[in-house]
């Protein structure tokens, strides 16, 4: 038996739908929303074969371990901080940590460019829009084409924020199982436009209620953002992160969305034109990670609210 487990967001379906195209096989799907990235530890032991894609190493070493001493095959492709990457043969692992790489452009590097047009939605996905396009000129994608796959790697990362796949507008998996059949981007949306129109309908809707949204503090480091209890509000946070991103390129910025636990899921991203530093920022509490321009913390307690307000302006001051 084998899986396939990989992060719900455009660039961990990007990998795999590249992967899969130039190594075809069906395996067993194991994902969720983007925050869901201790998925590892959901493979039985003693599984033959494991491909992962775009998860955080750090968050799955436990249950790495055990599959390898269990005899499991794994490959590993990410761009995540990784911890000790464990030394087995049975472990082939691709990783890449600079702020100006994503999963699905590790894996078209492994491809030699097959699959090029995927590696770009999942890099738009990602935020990547200065690196993307670059490699979209070298590929001498014209720009009409290069705007489609911007759009559509921007509604499958949308898709992929929430709380719970209630939250979503199609599960990752089924989502995946869309994608997969195709080579390129432009013949997925041919064959399915009433997915793109729908997941297109959705993100300018969210988009819509996020534009009357205030930040909550502005400062010298940048801006914070305290989104309301609502399924649009987990839905629009990563995108309105990017998007805040890309406005303002010489500041910081923290979207922050409550949780029915009381506590408050935060997107932070690094200043564009600085793009680094947020994982350090995140790691400084319980449950952040991520990545030098991007990171996130998955439950902040409310009573560290404070506190995280001020490590923020401290940490992105000029």
């Amino acid at each position: 038996m084998a899986f396939d487990v990989f992060n719900g967001d455009a660039d961990g379906l990007a990998a795999l739908v590249q992967w899969r195209l130039a190594y075809p096989k069906a395996n067993t799907l194991i994902t969720g929303v983007k925050r869901d990235i201790a998925l590892l530890k959901q493979v039985p032991l003693a599984t033959e074969q494991v491909t992962v894609m775009d998860l955080s190493m750090a968050k799955n070493q436990a249950a790495l371990d055990a599959l390898l001493a269990s005899g499991t095959q794994v490959f590993y492709a990410d761009h995540h901080q990784s911890g000790a990457v464990p030394q087995s043969p049975l472990l082939h692992a691709h990783i890449h940590t600079s702020a100006n790489t994503c999963t699905a452009l590790i894996i078209d590097k492994l491809l030699h460019g097959q699959y090029r047009e995927w590696a770009l939605v999942g890099a738009y996905g990602d935020n990547l829009h200065r690196t993307a396009n670059a490699l979209a000129h070298q590929s001498q994608i014209a720009a009409s084409q290069r705007d489609r796959l911007e759009q559509l790697g921007h509604y499958l990362n949308y898709n992929s924020y929430g709380a719970s796949l209630d939250d979503l507008i199609m599960p990752p998996a089924i989502l995946y199982r869309h994608l997969c059949g195709f080579d390129t981007p432009d013949a997925f949306m041919r064959a399915y436009p009433d997915i793109v129109t729908t997941l297109a309908e959705a993100y300018q809707s969210d988009r819509d209620k996020a534009k009357a949204l205030a930040p909550e503090t502005t400062g010298d480091g940048g801006k914070i953002y305290l989104l309301p209890d609502a399924a649009w509000a987990r839905r629009i946070s990563g995108m309105l992160g990017n998007q805040l991103a890309n406005q303002a390129p010489d500041s910081a910025h923290a979207v922050l969305t409550p949780m029915s636990s009381g506590d408050w899921m935060v997107s932070i991203r690094a200043p564009l034109n600085r793009p680094s530093g947020a994982v350090q920022l995140a790691e400084q509490f319980a449950t952040g990670g991520g990545r030098a321009a991007a990171a996130g913390i998955n439950a902040l307690p409310a009573t560290a609210l404070s506190a995280f307000t001020a490590a923020f302006m401290a940490h992105f001051s000029p």
